[in-house]
């Protein structure tokens, strides 16, 4: 039990203090993430009956998870807060990738699995590569994989002409700014303690506002054009 209770100090915001609200807006700004769940499951419950597809539901339901499991982490700061963080954004990666290779692009089973693989062995790699004796980008070298695939998967739905491929590509923009707030995080850090709270604030908050936003984007594109016929009936544009 020693281990999974180990605090980790990953933060600006929380720099050495292991209080339970040491991080209280990279803590409170989880609660993006379930206002982006809650406006998704509207959207979906609004969507036509034949057009409410479990999957879309599931990806609600993650997102939701998501923000719990990340508010864990920015409170207990713990081995096991970093599972209940790490595991759920791994799995919607995993399963709105799934959604989109095969509702979206039309590919088939096999492909959609290979691709699944492929992605899953990129994220693990990614996670590995260090500069010098710590993380990359402050860690976030391992989101690179999923920046790329957003690109091309977009820019794949783009050449189509599918309606989809603007919402990917908005997703994909919007993913480079989060990116770039949550590497810095410990650079701006002194610059950061501006009096507004006990210490410095640091920019992680707003990585998870921006990505809240960007989670909502990705499933309102999903419940919108998560088959062809769907998509045709819709029509071009986003």
């Amino acid at each position: 039990m020693a281990y999974w209770n180990k605090q980790l100090f990953s933060y600006c915001e929380r720099a050495l203090d292991g209080a339970f609200w040491a991080e209280p807006l990279n803590a409170i700004s989880n609660g993006a993430f379930w206002l982006a769940a809650a406006a998704a499951l509207m959207m979906w419950f609004r969507a036509a009956r034949k057009d409410r597809r479990a999957i879309d539901l599931v990806l609600v339901a993650l997102v939701f998870i998501i923000g719990t499991g990340s508010f864990l982490f920015h409170t207990f700061a713990t081995r096991w807060a970093v599972l209940a963080d790490v595991i759920p954004i791994t799995i919607f990666m995993l399963v709105y990738l799934g959604s989109a290779l095969k509702g979206f692009l039309g590919w088939g089973w096999l492909a959609t699995a290979l691709g699944l693989i492929v992605f899953f062995v990129a994220l693990q790699q990614a996670e590995k590569i260090h500069c010098g004796d710590g993380p990359c980008l402050n860690g976030s070298m391992g989101y690179m994989p999923a920046f790329i695939v957003l690109l091309l998967v977009g820019g794949a739905l783009k050449l189509r002409s599918h309606p989809a491929g603007h919402s990917l590509i908005t997703a994909g923009v919007l993913f480079a700014i989060s990116l770039a707030f949550r590497t810095i995080d410990k650079t701006v850090c002194t610059v950061t303690d501006i009096g507004l709270l006990a210490g410095p604030i640091g920019t992680h908050f707003i990585w998870h506002s921006l990505n809240a936003v960007l989670l909502y984007i990705l499933i309102r594109a999903a419940i919108r054009y998560g088959n062809v016929e769907q998509a045709v009936r819709d029509g071009a544009g986003d």
